[in-house]
């Protein structure tokens, strides 16, 4: 009996495998072994996960080699039992249970929105998005995917957009070292270019294991994977941009099955998705339904168009704007009609890049890209940051950040990490103190404000608020503050050594009671930060 026993317990842990304990946000993972019939990605396999007050129902997934895998996330500490649901006798009614431990230093959860425009983590801490793109980044050589990650924390960037599938760039540039699917066969035609045809029911484990890996990368560096989904710059290369709608729902339940378990991912359904002729706005408004429906985490999900063709973010499916739209960050106020609009938070993801292209897309200079950041924040939005300069690599290609990754070349990165401290010392996220009536006033709560002066240079600024101050309290005599002198671009704060003291307030606006002025530098880029003194 002692034999049997031991045996049937030998036989379970052959077959499935999985953690005991797992921090919070962390990733729970029960493999499974099991020989499918037909193709194995047809297998239907479920878990419930119950927890403290709580109940997850996720999607498994095979990965190849007769081997199944269901990932789980723990949303909050304590015990958590399973069962899995099968077809498959062999998958099926597999129960067992962990420990959910708190979570370790650096993990503050997935991202979610804080209230109607801005960023939190889960644990609460807040997010301010300074994100940049390296779209091919992923399938690039090794030791480039590791420079890339190098530079990202060097940068203190925090987001990164990137391409699940491969961009086609020039015949010069390596073909990918794997690809999403199995290939049926390659055929040449007339003019001695290969033409693939896939097999969209089987997918290849290995490609997904390698994003994963490089998202998980991400993670340790407290960088957020941007994933974007779809895209149209394979230009019939290898055909992954002419998908039919419903292989592309059949990846979708399949991508996130693997992927929603990942704290630091985001949904970006597309980018440039209008380029993509064939598909309408009913297909991509379905494509995020299921993305929705089968991410039981409610990741941030949101879709990327061309210049200035804005989408239906106000749908439910949409967490936040992501937009490609330099015109609203190219002066004072304009970014805050896009968030009054839309009531989400809006990021811009595209502004024009800096670098040095041939083009009026991607050869802005970096007191610029800085300028359009800060005209962006100032108004209670994000931008996205990305660069274009073009370096020489191996086979005769060239490539920039942008594209590739790497290192990178320009100047505006360096100035990420100190914009990231002013934020990160803000009680509240940043709105127009007294919106369309003073478009260079922020606000972060009570007695905290940011006034970007931008290009302007005057030698002095008067003391002068908005009386109104959002939501906030608003002003009133005799109250006292202090002004800090920031050069946003050459990354200085110098104190002004006077308190201010508030006189009366004259219509809208109240001034120091005795009109004195902060000296100010003669230089463009400036942010002065005036708070409350004790």
């Amino acid at each position: 009996m002692k034999l049997h026993l031991l045996l049937a317990a030998l036989l379970l842990s052959l077959n499935c495998a999985a953690q005991e304990r797992v921090e919070r946000w962390g990733r729970f993972e029960l493999t499974l072994h099991a020989t499918p019939g037909n193709n194995p990605f047809d297998t239907e396999l479920t878990a419930t996960f119950t927890g403290p007050n709580t109940t997850y129902t996720v999607r498994g997934f095979y990965d190849g080699g007769n081997t199944f895998r269901v990932r789980f996330m723990p949303t909050s500490e304590g015990e958590w039992r399973y069962a899995t649901h099968s077809p498959l006798p062999a998958l099926n009614d597999k129960k067992g249970h962990f420990t959910c431990t708190p979570p370790t230093a650096g993990n503050h959860g997935p991202v979610g929105t804080d209230g109607l425009y801005a960023f939190r983590y889960a644990d609460g801490t807040r997010y301010y998005p300074m994100g940049t793109t390296a779209y091919n980044w992923m399938h690039e050589p090794d030791s480039l995917v590791a420079r890339t990650v190098q530079s990202m924390a060097q940068a203190r960037f925090n987001k990164l957009r990137m391409l699940f599938f491969v961009q086609n760039f020039d015949p010069a540039h390596p073909e990918p070292a794997r690809f999403p699917y199995e290939i049926k066969k390659i055929t040449t035609d007339a003019n001695g270019k290969r033409v693939y045809e896939w097999d969209y029911t089987r997918f290849n484990p290995d490609y997904f294991t390698h994003v994963e890996e490089c998202i998980d990368r991400l993670a340790a560096i407290g960088v957020e994977a941007d994933l974007i989904l779809f895209h149209p710059y394979d230009e019939g290369r290898w055909g992954f941009d002419r998908m039919p709608v419903e292989a592309r729902h059949r990846f979708l339940r399949y991508a996130t099955a693997r992927l929603a378990a990942f704290r630091n991912v985001w949904w970006s359904l597309a980018n440039e998705y209008d380029f993509m002729r064939t598909l309408t706005v009913d297909d991509w408004n379905g494509f995020a339904r299921t993305v929705v429906q089968n991410d039981p985490y409610r990741h941030l999900c949101s879709i990327h168009s061309h210049t200035a063709k804005y989408y239906a973010y106000w749908l439910p499916e949409f967490t936040h704007a992501s937009v490609q739209d330099q015109a609203p960050v190219e002066g004072f106020g304009r970014a805050a009609t896009v968030r009054n609009i839309y009531r989400k938070p809006v990021v811009f993801d595209e502004v024009c890049y800096e670098g040095n292209m041939d083009n009026r897309w991607g050869s802005l200079s970096g007191e610029e890209f800085v300028y359009r950041m800060w005209q962006g924040l100032i108004a209670g939005t994000y931008v996205g940051h990305g660069e274009c300069y073009m370096v020489e690599g191996p086979n005769d290609y060239s490539h920039d950040f942008l594209a590739v990754g790497g290192t990178f070349q320009g100047e505006a990165w360096r100035r990420i990490g100190f914009t990231l401290d002013i934020l990160n010392a803000l009680p509240h996220s940043l709105q127009l103190a007294d919106s369309s009536w003073d478009t260079q006033t922020s606000t972060a709560g009570d007695g905290y404000y940011l006034i970007y002066l931008g290009k302007e240079v005057p030698d002095a600024w008067t003391f002068e608020l908005p009386v109104k101050n959002a939501g906030y309290g608003r002003l009133r005599e005799g109250m006292r503050f202090r002004v800090e002198v920031i050069d946003t671009w050459n990354m200085t704060v110098t104190p002004c050594p006077v308190t201010f003291e508030t006189g009366a307030p004259v219509r809208d606006r109240i001034f120091d009671r005795l009109h004195r002025s902060v000296p100010l530098p003669s230089q463009p880029y400036l942010l002065l930060r005036i708070t409350a003194a004790e």
